[in-house]
C-alpha cells in the first residue's frame, strides 16, 4: 500500500523532477516507510512506500526491471501473487523479490494489458516501458485504490490523490459544474472520470489507459460486473454454500498477502464481526480489534460499543476501545477534511480519521467490513426501491430514495450568477447518467440494477474512497474482504429476494448462525455513529458558520446566501434521503476547497 505519481512529457523536454519531488512529498502519509524516484527523459515516478509484502530493499519502488526495460509504481496489493509467481516461473521468469510488486512487472511483460484480468487485488498502477517509449496506467475492478490525472497538449501527469496532483503545480481548478452535480446529488460521490475540477479526471474503474510518448492513448475496460442468474440455477442451499466458500476464501487471501500483522476494525455489526468469526475459525487467537465511540446526542448514541464487546469477549480478541469526546472530535476536523482527496460528505469520514490515526500506533494493515452492505443488500433503502411501482421507469424508482436534492434544489442551493456563468449547470447531467447505468445489459431485474450499480460506481467514491483516504492519511493499510472480485460476482448472481431476506444480507447472517452470537447478527441495523455532525450544535455548528461566513466562501460566490443563512437558522430540519445534513455537506466542501483550491473561482495564471 503506499503512493504513487508520475509524469509525461509529450512535447521532448524532460519531466519536471522538482514538481514531483513536491508531489512524492504530498503522498509521504501514504507511505511512511521510504520513498523513491525514478526519471528517463520524458517520464518520471515518485512512490511513497508502505511496506506490507516483502519487507526488503528488494520491493523497494519505483522498481526497475533492466532485463524487461520496465519500470512500476504500484498502490495496493495483489492478494494471488504467489500463484501468479508460480505460473510465471513455470514460464522461465526469474525474480529479484518476495513480493507482488515484481509480480505486474513480469504479468505485465507476459500477458501486456491482459494482465489485469489474472490480477486479483486493489491496485492502481503505472508501468513504463523503455522499448515502446509508452505509459501503461491501471486501475482495480472497484476502484478501491485512486488514480488523478491531468492532462494537456506538453504533458500528463497522474497521482494517487487529488491534493497530490495540486503540489505539483499549474492545475487549473476551475469548478466542474457537471462534477458539482454528481457531488451534491450522490451523497458526495463523483463517478469517474469526473472530478470536482473541470480539468482533473479519474481513471475509471476496470480501465486502463496506453499513453505513447507522442501523446497518442489507447483506453479499455478489462472487466464488466453481470447481475443475471447462472443456468442451471442453484437452488437457495446451493447459493448459499457458494456464498460461504467465497466468503471464506476472500478472508484467507486477504489475510495471507501479508509480512505483517493484520488487525480487524470491528464495529459490532455484522460483517466486521463475520470477519473476527472467520479469523477465529481458522485458529487465529489474540486478533487485534479496535472499535470507536463518541458522544451521545440527544437524537443518537455516539457508539456501539455494546456489541463490539460482545464479540471481543466471545473471541478472546486483542481489543482497543477509542471513546472520542466532542472537543477532540471538533479538533479533528480540519485534518480530517485536509486528508480527503475529494470532498466527501459522509460523517463517518471523521470516525474513520480518528480510528485509522490510532490504530495505525497497533498495526499496519487492518480487514474492514467496508462494500457488505452493497454487495448484499444490506441498506434500508433496498426494500424501499423495491416495494416501488413496478410500472416505473428504474430511475422513478431509485432518485426519490437515494438523491440528495433534485435538480431544482441543486440549482437553489447556488449563486445565481455562477450557474449563469457555467452553463453546464443549468442542465440535468445526473438523471440520464444513472438511468443509463441502470438499464446497461446483465442484470435480471431492477434491483439487480441497483445493487450492480451501487458496487460498481456509488460504492467508489464514498465508502470505498472514504476507507482509502482515511485510512491512508495515517500509513495504515485497510482490506476488504467483501469486495473480492469472485465473492462479488457469486454475489451479484443470487436473486436480490435473497440477499434482501430477513430485513438484508441473508445470506450472511445465514453463514454467521453457526460462528456468532445471536445478539450480533439479530440486532437492529446500525451505522458508524458520529452524531454530532448530523445534529449540528455548539462548537460543530459553529465550525460551520464560520466557515461558510469567511471571505474565501464570500468571494468564490459559489452558494446562493439565502440558502445558506436558512440552513443556518434551522440546523436540525435540512436532511437527505440518506439522512445526511445539508448544511454539514455545504460546510465540507466548502473547507475542502479553502484547504486546497483557494483560487478555485478563477484559473491560475500558470496553469496547463
Amino acid at each position: 500500500m503506499c503512493g504513487i505519481c508520475g509524469e509525461l512529457r509529450f512535447d521532448k523536454e524532460a519531466a519536471d523532477d522538482a514538481a514531483l519531488e513536491r508531489m512524492t512529498h504530498a503522498l509521504r502519509q501514504r507511505g511512511p516507510d521510504a520513498g523513491g524516484q525514478f526519471s528517463d527523459g520524458a517520464i518520471s515516478f515518485g512512490h511513497r512506500r508502505l511496506a506490507i509484502i516483502d519487507l526488503s530493499e528488494a520491493a523497494s519502488q519505483p522498481m526497475q526491471d533492466d532485463e524487461l526495460h520496465l519500470a512500476l509504481v504500484f498502490n495496493g496489493v495483489i492478494y494471488n501473487y504467489r500463484e501468479l509467481r508460480r505460473e510465471l516461473a513455470a514460464r522461465g521468469y526469474r525474480f529479484f523479490s518476495e513480493g507482488d510488486t515484481e509480480i505486474i512487472l513480469k504479468a505485465y511483460h507476459a500477458w501486456g494489458h491482459d494482465c489485469l484480468t489474472r490480477l486479483d487485488g486493489m491496485f492502481a498502477f503505472a508501468i513504463w516501458d523503455e522499448r515502446a517509449q509508452s505509459l501503461f496506467l491501471a486501475r482495480d475492478r472497484f476502484g478501491i485504490k485512486p488514480l488523478y490525472l491531468v492532462r494537456d497538449a506538453r504533458r500528463l501527469r497522474f497521482a494517487s490523490s487529488l491534493p497530490a496532483l495540486l503540489a505539483g503545480g499549474g492545475v487549473d481548478t476551475e469548478l466542474d459544474a457537471i462534477g458539482l452535480q454528481f457531488q451534491f446529488t450522490l451523497h458526495g460521490s463523483v463517478p469517474a472520470p469526473h472530478t470536482l475540477f473541470r480539468h482533473v479526471r479519474k481513471l475509471p474503474p476496470a480501465s486502463w489507459q496506453a499513453i505513447a510518448a507522442d501523446g497518442a492513448t489507447d483506453e479499455g475496460r478489462y472487466w464488466r460486473l453481470s447481475a443475471c442468474r447462472p443456468a442451471p440455477e442453484p437452488d437457495e442451499a446451493g447459493y448459499l454454500e457458494a456464498v460461504r466458500e467465497q466468503m471464506e476464501a476472500a478472508v484467507d487471501s486477504h489475510l495471507l498477502a501479508a509480512d505483517v500483522p493484520v488487525g480487524v476494525l470491528l464495529s459490532g455489526g455484522l460483517d466486521s464481526s463475520l470477519l473476527v468469526a472467520l479469523l477465529a475459525a481458522r485458529g487465529r487467537t489474540g486478533i487485534p480489534t479496535f472499535s470507536i465511540g463518541f458522544a451521545d446526542q440527544p437524537e443518537e448514541a455516539g457508539n456501539e460499543f455494546q456489541y463490539s464487546d460482545i464479540v471481543a469477549r466471545h473471541f478472546g480478541t486483542a481489543h482497543h476501545r477509542y471513546h472520542i469526546g466532542d472537543r477532540e472530535m471538533l479538533s479533528a476536523l480540519p485534518e480530517a477534511i485536509a486528508a480527503m482527496s475529494e470532498p466527501m460528505f459522509s460523517q463517518d469520514n471523521v470516525a474513520f480519521w480518528l480510528l485509522s490515526r490510532e490504530v495505525k500506533k497497533e498495526v499496519k494493515a487492518v480487514l474492514s467490513g467496508q462494500g457488505a452492505d452493497e454487495v448484499f443488500g444490506g441498506y434500508y433503502w433496498y426494500p424501499q426501491m423495491a416495494a416501488e411501482p413496478e410500472n416505473l421507469p428504474p430511475l422513478a424508482r431509485f432518485a426519490p430514495r437515494y438523491f440528495d436534492r433534485s435538480h431544482t434544489g441543486f440549482l437553489r442551493m447556488l449563486d445565481a450568477q455562477w450557474v449563469a456563468a457555467h452553463d453546464a449547470a443549468a442542465r440535468d447531467y445526473v438523471s440520464p447518467f444513472i438511468a443509463a447505468r441502470l438499464e446497461e445489459e446483465g442484470a435480471d431485474s431492477f434491483m439487480d440494477q441497483v445493487l450492480r450499480l451501487d458496487v460498481t460506481t456509488l460504492i467508489v467514491d464514498d465508502p470505498v474512497k472514504r476507507l482509502d483516504n482515511m485510512s491512508m492519511a495515517h500509513g495504515l493499510e485497510a482490506r476488504v474482504p467483501f469486495l473480492d472480485k469472485t465473492l462479488v460476482e457469486t454475489a451479484m448472481s443470487l436473486p436480490p429476494a435473497l440477499r434482501l431476506k430477513e430485513g438484508g444480507k441473508f445470506p450472511l447472517k445465514h453463514l454467521a448462525r453457526a460462528l456468532l452470537p445471536c445478539a450480533i447478527i439479530d440486532r437492529p441495523k446500525g451505522y458508524f455513529p458520529t452524531p454530532a455532525l448530523k445534529y449540528l450544535r455548539g462548537g460543530f455548528l459553529d465550525f460551520i458558520r464560520d466557515t461558510l461566513s469567511a471571505s474565501a466562501c464570500r468571494t468564490r460566490s459559489l452558494y446562493n446566501r439565502a440558502y445558506i443563512d436558512q440552513l443556518l437558522v434551522e440546523p436540525l430540519q435540512h436532511f437527505t434521503p440518506l439522512q445526511g445534513n445539508k448544511l454539514w455537506h455545504l460546510a465540507a466542501f466548502e473547507y475542502w476547497l479553502q484547504t486546497h483550491a483557494a483560487a478555485t473561482a478563477s484559473a491560475s495564471a500558470d496553469c496547463l
